[in-house]
């Protein structure tokens, strides 16, 4: 059958139980792309099943042979790259420079890395008079969001196939075409069947579902905050573990002496990434009010280089919002923070010309911006920045964990050890010190309500694993 028309348990593609269908829109122009099954409980528990049936034999596989699974999977998604790029392109609307090398290129790096970790990690150790085994957790609910549609994907799956565990994905609604492509590849990777298992649903049915489902043993999940809460609490109710990416709030300080232009050029950046639409944002700049006019000037500017545009086209940085809801919800804080009295520096709530057609938002600048306000309360979720000025660095830090959220950070200053003795300071689980690189291999996650435990490397592996002491 058409895989686009089934969901992929225990190894093959089967027509859902369900019976509604979910429409695929493309953000740049509204018009549907395709169709997948919206499942229900009952393919929710066929998936489970299949998971539960698969786990003795894949825990029982060598870490080593699992790595080798995980190695062929990368090269699945190698082989596939351009395919699956435009499809994130397609769905998402994510220009398709980023698309190949963040959207599939980071991801495909990812599982090289836990191909690497499975055959290297300690899995068994000597403590004492004990041995401490480390297993995996058992079935894996991996419930993904629509942002980054591959890279949230490989981050849940990789690292519970290295552990040893099964898994079941239930990909966001507004982007299941990926998730289908990357089901396509498992199937070409040769990992046995029911290891690994695709549900296409709406959250509030067959994510629901799979939380609270008996046979599962840990959910991942990545998402808002408040959905994260909800599932916290089915866990909670079942003695179940979760591991939860949600919001942030992220604040970029900028401190004294630091090099200006450049960092807020690079703060301009990030909060267009991806149009915005990422949790570890740098959406609340941090600047001492003796420069403070001068960045807000610089980031006015700045914006120039971030026109939105037809995400196939070459050069375009921006492209449209995800869909009509989160457009709304856009343009709708932008309001907000003109009501509130912000001052309106760049962009605005007016769809930006030429772009009629098409979930498309101006990226926007706000200066004279209070820590109280909503629009530096909230997650945005768009390209809209926030200016914020502060008077000395215990003001800087009062105003950057002045929020619930702690997901990341970034710190600019005239030399790195200042600026890493200003980030110990931060309630944040990431920061960035003078614009240091995403590393695969560093823990991502964070404080208070941005969430609860790791992705990537080994603090990501150890996620899945539990921990067994053998007394001698």
């Amino acid at each position: 059958m058409n895989p686009h028309d089934g969901m992929y348990i225990d190894g093959a593609w089967r027509p859902a139980v369900g019976a509604g269908t979910i429409e695929v829109v493309n953000p740049a122009d509204e018009q549907v792309i395709g169709t997948v099954p919206a499942g229900d409980a009952r393919d929710v528990d066929a998936a489970v099943r299949a998971a539960r049936a698969a786990l003795p034999g894949w825990a029982a596989t060598p870490p080593a042979e699992r790595g080798k699974h995980i190695a062929a999977l990368r090269d699945a998604m190698a082989a596939r790259q351009d395919e699956l790029a435009a499809t994130v392109t397609a769905e998402l609307g994510s220009p398709k420079g980023f698309a190949q090398r963040v959207h599939t290129g980071l991801p495909i790096a990812v599982a090289g890395s836990y191909a690497e970790l499975a055959a290297s990690h300690p899995f068994e150790e000597r403590i004492g008079s004990s041995t401490v085994l480390h297993e995996p957790v058992g079935v894996v609910a991996a419930i993904t969001p629509w942002n980054y549609p591959l890279h949230q994907v490989v981050s849940k799956v990789a690292p519970a196939l290295a552990a040893g565990c099964t898994v079941v994905l239930k990909p966001a609604e507004d982007t299941p075409l990926t998730a289908q492509l990357f089901a396509e590849c498992v199937d070409a990777a040769g990992i046995p069947a029911g290891v690994f298992n695709l549900v296409t649903g709406l959250g509030p049915v067959a994510g629901q579902a799979l939380a609270e489902h008996p046979g599962v043993d840990l959910v991942s999940f990545t998402g808002s905050t408040a959905v994260g809460k909800r599932i916290g609490a089915v866990a909670g109710a079942a003695v179940k573990r979760v591991a939860l990416e949600l919001g942030g709030k992220s604040a970029n300080v900028i401190l004294p002496g630091a090099d200006l232009a450049e960092a807020v050029a690079a703060n301009v950046a990030d909060v267009c990434r991806n149009t915005g639409q990422s949790c570890n944002a740098l959406t609340r700049t941090l600047v001492h009010a003796d420069v403070y006019e001068e960045a807000v000037a610089l980031a006015a500017a700045a914006l120039a280089d971030f026109a939105p545009g037809d995400p196939t086209q070459d050069g375009v940085r921006v492209g449209p919002l995800v869909n009509a809801k989160q457009h709304a919800r856009v343009r709708g804080y932008i309001d907000k923070g003109i009501e509130e009295g912000a001052r309106l520096v760049a962009g605005g709530a007016t769809p930006p010309e030429g772009h009629d057609k098409g979930y498309y938002v101006t990226p926007t600048v706000f200066a004279d911006v209070t820590p109280e306000m909503t629009i530096a309360q909230e997650e945005i979720f768009g390209p809209v920045l926030s200016f914020i000025k502060y008077e000395d660095e215990d003001e800087a830090a009062r105003i950057a964990n002045g929020t619930v959220y702690g997901l990341a950070a970034a710190v600019w200053a005239a030399d790195k050890d200042e600026a890493a003795a200003f980030a110990r300071r931060l309630d944040a689980g990431q920061v960035e010190i003078n614009g240091g690189g995403f590393n695969i291999l560093a823990p991502f996650g964070g404080y208070k309500e941005s969430g609860v435990g790791r992705e990537l490397g080994v603090h990501g592996l150890g996620e899945y694993l539990q921990t067994k002491s053998l007394q001698f």
